[in-house]
């Protein structure tokens, strides 16, 4: 039997802003679709934040059995720049900066998003689509549009009539904005726009003489609008209807509220049955923006190369610092909680190396597991929560450590049970590695400890405790722990 059978999980659905039983379309599949990057620069902390979650999403489910198409898309054309219906887009507006083609612009970019996911140990997605290899599915998505009569093409531009939509459907429904607040606090169109009214989103734009990216279409030359390329690369991998959306809060509206029109408007049905959105990320208490260099990049974190921060961490210490709290809440990165973060990664990790060398002990087992399991899976059950499973797991290192200094006892198949259960949880759906939990070289540490143990072991042999208690005392003031117990010396980093 299935494990999804046996849990009940309930997700907060953004569409109606409350917890619901999860229940796929298909027994035992899942179709999930979430927003990729605009590959123009570097991939920033805060998106990596939004993947993360959804990495680890896409692990819970398939730990729980479920046979997961995840597709996770690329854009690179036709998002333009302030996310405007008007102006140069994002990638071609970088390729002429650079005197690049966007193409290698795109190269470029995609390459360091794939590098920096890969060092946070993200598992790739099922199908990762590109805008630009989905040109002819987006023109004919326009096409639908427009025989629906949800649609106008004016000077080779076509655009999405959200007023002739709002007739007969909800323009909204995911955002919770009324038409009528949206047509108030809308600027009046200049003489220059195509567009019948303000709220109309670009579908198909014309482009210019200097417009570097460009298709031909039925409406002359141009490229697609942002929206657009998510409406036909999940209908087309994940049908008219499929699971689980997800992106950024950021990108409700409007492009997940566009996405949802566009779909009604051409197939004639709302695409997702849960909406999942990830909150954002703070650095040091503000908003993360370039112009005010409040600003990291990911690879900063790991070379400890930016000014935020007193020096380097390894990428799974970024990760267990952003699976401590919840996807949907905010979460603030400074200096000091990722600090605190690593003192709490490498208690967990000589925790998980511990419990590999344990062997059995006493004639029962001094631990409820049963009680302890149920409880990780209620919090990942109860709409994916890292923060309660991590207490949780915290709950099963205390019990490790016992088991180590003799203060408690654990029968055969227990003992099992809990290394398949904190492996499954640690590695497998957290993402977390077995790494040195600051950036130096974690080899080397482990060799320079060897020795320093070493002599201190011959120190005390030699009944010369005043060197013995000067290697514990000095690496203690260093931050760094000697643990003696029956199998001999161990350390730990604080």
């Amino acid at each position: 039997m299935k494990l999804y059978q046996e849990q009940e999980l309930k997700i907060y659905n953004s569409l109606t802003n409350q917890k619901e039983v999860f229940k796929p379309i298909n027994e035992g599949h899942v179709g999930m679709y979430v927003c990729g990057p605009t590959v123009y620069s570097n991939v920033h902390l805060g998106n990596v934040r939004t993947f993360m979650s959804f990495d680890m999403i896409f692990r819970y489910l398939k730990h729980l059995g479920y046979k997961v198409r995840y597709v996770r898309n690329i854009t690179d054309v036709g998002h333009l720049v302030d996310d405007a219906e008007e102006g140069e887009d994002k990638i071609a507006k970088k390729a002429r900066l650079e005197q690049l083609e966007p193409m290698e612009i795109v190269q470029k970019y995609t390459l360091d998003f794939h590098d920096i996911l890969q060092k946070f140990n993200f598992i790739p997605p099922s199908i990762e689509p590109t805008a630009t290899g989905h040109i002819i599915e987006q023109i004919e998505i326009v096409k639908g549009i427009i025989d629906n009569g949800y649609g106008y093409e004016v000077n080779g531009s076509v655009y999405f009539d959200v007023h002739k939509f709002n007739e007969k459907n909800e323009y909204g429904v995911l955002s919770k904005r009324n038409l009528e607040d949206l047509v108030n606090n809308s600027r009046e169109l200049d003489g220059q726009s195509d567009k019948k009214n303000p709220q109309d989103f670009a579908l198909w734009k014309k482009a210019e003489e200097t417009h570097i990216m460009r298709w031909p279409s039925p409406w002359g030359e141009g490229f697609p609008g942002w929206h657009l390329e998510c409406t036909a690369m999940s209908t087309k991998y994940l049908g008219k209807r499929f699971d689980i959306h997800g992106g950024g809060m950021d990108l409700k509206f409007p492009h997940h509220e566009s996405e949802i029109a566009q779909n009604e408007a051409c197939c004639g049905t709302s695409p997702v049955n849960y909406w999942m959105h990830a909150n954002m990320l703070t650095l040091n208490g503000k908003k993360m923006s370039k112009s005010t260099d409040n600003n990291i990049l990911p690879g900063e974190i790991f070379s400890g190369s930016s000014k935020h921060l007193s020096k380097g961490f390894v990428p799974s210490v970024a990760r267990f610092f952003m699976m401590q709290a919840h996807y949907r809440s905010i979460l603030d990165f400074s200096n000091d909680a990722l600090l605190a973060s690593e003192k709490g990664f490498n208690k967990l990790m000589e925790a998980m190396k511990t419990l590999d060398k344990l062997e059995p002990s006493g004639d029962k087992t001094s631990f409820n597991l049963e009680v302890w399991k149920r409880n990780c899976y209620n919090a990942l059950n109860d709409d994916f929560n890292t923060p309660i499973l991590i207490a949780d797991l915290f709950e099963a290192v205390k019990y490790i450590n016992q088991l180590k200094d003799g203060k408690a006892t654990i029968l055969p198949e227990s003992l099992a049970e809990l290394k398949k259960y904190m492996h499954a949880f640690v590695f497998e759906i957290l993402g977390l590695e077995q790494q040195s939990g600051s950036s130096d070289d974690g080899d080397s540490l482990t060799g320079v400890m060897e020795l320093l143990i070493n002599l201190r072991n011959e120190a005390r042999a030699n009944k010369d405790f005043a060197t013995s208690d000067k290697i514990r005392d000095e690496l203690s003031a260093l931050g760094i722990q000697l643990k003696d117990g029956k199998d001999g010396t161990s350390f730990s980093v604080s």
